[in-house]
């Protein structure tokens, strides 16, 4: 069944433990999440980023997600990720998206406050969810979101408290040392700095930049209260490497190295809903 993620991620707060947020962009990232959410028995968020765009319509992907969320009791939320233009995030909305991320952290504090507000009062009235962001993530090796140009800006503490009152958003990304794509080295997570915010701000607050992280780190994160975590790079890069390796045995029919992609999905996918707190079962 499709819903907002509001219920999951404050059942998620309460518990402690975080909910996977996976981007699909094809029919087989779409299976392969849905159906290791299944398999676990734990809701998961369908991230559809809004640079996937070229690859299907918003229409498509509501109809897709419908359609598979429809086959299964676990919840299933069908998120616009990282949307920076308003008319995109407007349209998500009367497609039917569950929820939308309004990405405004590369404008001025005012003016993606001003934004945010008003996106919320649109998406509330139709009982979708919104997520926002301030501060911004580096692009890793292999990253396929943001560019190479961008430069870490930490999340202020302060700026978030004022972010979250002023427009009630649902859910709130924070940058404490991830970033976009797998790691060059060692992250240096501020976990300091996620203490901060948490102690100021009661929204659920959102990890980007989970691709690669290890288990200690994850656990660390939700620890401090981290509720959603989005996974997208590792997915891509473990899904082409096998995909790789199949073609180098042998040319299999088109059909059945589709069916093979879903599984490389799913192996990822349920990876990281085990670290997030797959034993939590929800009631």
């Amino acid at each position: 069944m499709l819903v907002n993620f509001k219920d999951s991620l404050m059942m998620a707060q309460a518990r402690k433990y975080a909910v996977g947020a996976f981007n699909g962009y094809n029919y087989e990232t779409f299976k392969g999440i849905v159906d290791a959410g299944r398999e676990c028995e734990q809701p998961v968020i369908l991230a559809f980023g809004a640079k996937y765009l070229a690859n299907m319509s918003l229409e498509t992907a509501y109809a897709m997600a419908k359609s598979l969320a429809a086959e299964q009791a676990q919840p299933v939320c069908l998120h616009l990720d990282h949307c920076s233009d308003i008319n995109t995030v407007y349209r998500a909305i009367r497609v039917g998206f569950n929820s939308v991320m309004y990405d405004g952290s590369a404008l001025p504090l005012v003016e993606n406050m001003k934004n945010t507000q008003q996106i919320c009062a649109a998406a509330h009235a139709c009982k979708v969810t919104v997520e926002a962001e301030l501060g911004c993530l580096a692009a890793g090796e292999r990253s396929h979101e943001g560019s190479s140009d961008d430069v870490a800006a930490y999340t202020d503490p302060l700026q978030a408290q004022q972010f979250a009152n002023a427009t009630g958003v649902d859910a709130l990304a924070v940058s404490i040392g991830t970033v976009h794509g797998l790691y060059k080295g060692e992250p240096k997570l501020r976990l300091d700095l996620l203490k901060k915010i948490r102690a100021l701000v009661k929204t659920p607050l959102v990890l980007h930049g989970g691709s690669g992280l290890a288990r200690d780190d994850i656990f660390a994160c939700i620890a401090n209260g981290i509720v959603k975590i989005n996974i997208n790079t590792e997915i891509s890069v473990h899904a082409v490497e096998r995909t790789v390796q199949e073609l180098a045995q042998g040319q299999p029919h088109f059909s059945e190295l589709s069916l093979h992609q879903i599984g490389y999905v799913k192996e990822i996918a349920k990876k990281y809903i085990a670290f997030f707190g797959g034993q939590q079962k929800i009631r």
